[in-house]
């Protein structure tokens, strides 16, 4: 799709080109949402890709929020699994459009039939509904393109909020050094340019926008976002924990109540987390605190042992989010 629709250029792709951690590349996974926007036809696409895996399946539920559709897409070499279910089910309660898709059709392994049909009975639709699609040779990427336009209603401004001030719902976040705190929105109404003055509703946090943009899949500044459109704000906040995902970014000017946020994630498994040296505790808080940032189903509380010393008790969604949490310490904070 980010070939076709030329967002990237041909001698720029490679696989996983969006996922842009090293861990997502070396595992073959996806493991945080990334936003795209492509265009087709004259049409703007707000495009996230999604983890497939259950311990990341709140990176789902976040990214289903912020859209009007949802492409299903199913391994033609292995068929419904049980993730699957889960994902349909969220974006069914969603209330979203859903494209079926079988991927993976070039495979020497696939099961095309096989897979169309239990598709079909998952759905209850025809067989025609269910496009057949080949990341690897291209092959009905076209067509899932121009059904895409066709299926997907275009973004609607909410009509329970009378207001013409920019309003938005925060998906995920992200840190930089360099910049701070960068807040993924989906706008909902009116538009958002630099220099704007905002406020996160919910902890009622003011700030001036220092840079607006979009995903191309780079982050690229623009001048504004207007409704319907998915990109991010550059808040220049330095202190991480001062928002949280299901906020609302809002004009200062904005009198209406929050946007309806989302539901937080009961962590299924808790290990305790020290640092090797006590003189490594602060730079331990840190990192927990920007990791989540950028990971809120992950939770920290700070506890005391009196042989280890300071450290945290910390909530994953399971065994692979406590593995990538604690390789993300490792690689990104040197822990």
């Amino acid at each position: 799709m980010l070939e076709l629709t030329n967002t990237i250029e041909k001698r720029k792709m490679q696989e996983q080109v969006l996922d842009s951690m090293e861990l997502e590349r070396e595992r073959g996974i996806t493991i945080k949402m990334q936003p795209v926007r492509m265009k087709w036809k004259d049409h703007i696409f707000n495009l996230i890709d999604t983890p497939g895996h259950i311990d990341f399946s709140y990176e789902v539920s976040r990214a289903l929020k912020a859209v009007e559709g949802s492409i299903l897409l199913v391994d033609a070499t292995q068929g419904v699994q049980a993730q699957t279910l889960t994902t349909l089910g969220m974006a069914q309660e969603s209330g979203l459009t859903i494209i079926p898709v079988i991927s993976k059709i070039d495979s020497p392994l696939a099961r095309i039939p096989e897979v169309i049909k239990e598709v079909c009975e998952l759905l209850n639709c025809e067989e025609k509904d269910v496009l057949k699609v080949s990341g690897k040779t291209g092959e009905g990427v076209t067509d899932l393109l121009d059904e895409v336009i066709k299926r997907v209603p275009a973004p609607k401004i909410p009509e329970d909020v009378n207001t013409n001030e920019f309003r938005s719902l925060v998906f995920d976040f992200q840190y930089s050094n360099h910049k701070g705190v960068i807040v993924y929105i989906r706008v909902m109404n009116g538009s958002v340019k630099r220099h704007d003055q905002l406020l996160f509703k919910v902890s009622n946090e003011k700030f001036q926008s220092l840079e607006v943009g979009i995903f191309a899949p780079d982050d690229t500044p623009v001048e504004s976002l207007g409704v319907g459109e998915i990109g991010y704000i550059v808040t220049g906040i330095k202190q991480p924990g001062i928002a949280s995902v299901g906020d609302t970014v809002a004009s200062i000017k904005d009198t209406n109540p929050p946007l309806h946020g989302y539901m937080t994630p009961r962590p299924v498994v808790w290990a305790s987390v020290y640092p090797e040296s006590q003189d490594d505790f602060n730079a331990l808080r840190m990192a927990l605190g920007r990791l989540r940032l950028s990971d809120s189903s992950f939770t920290h509380e700070e506890e005391a042992s009196g042989t280890l010393g300071r450290g945290f008790r910390c909530g994953f969604l399971g065994m692979l989010h406590l593995e990538i949490i604690t390789e993300r310490l490792r690689r990104e904070f040197n822990l």
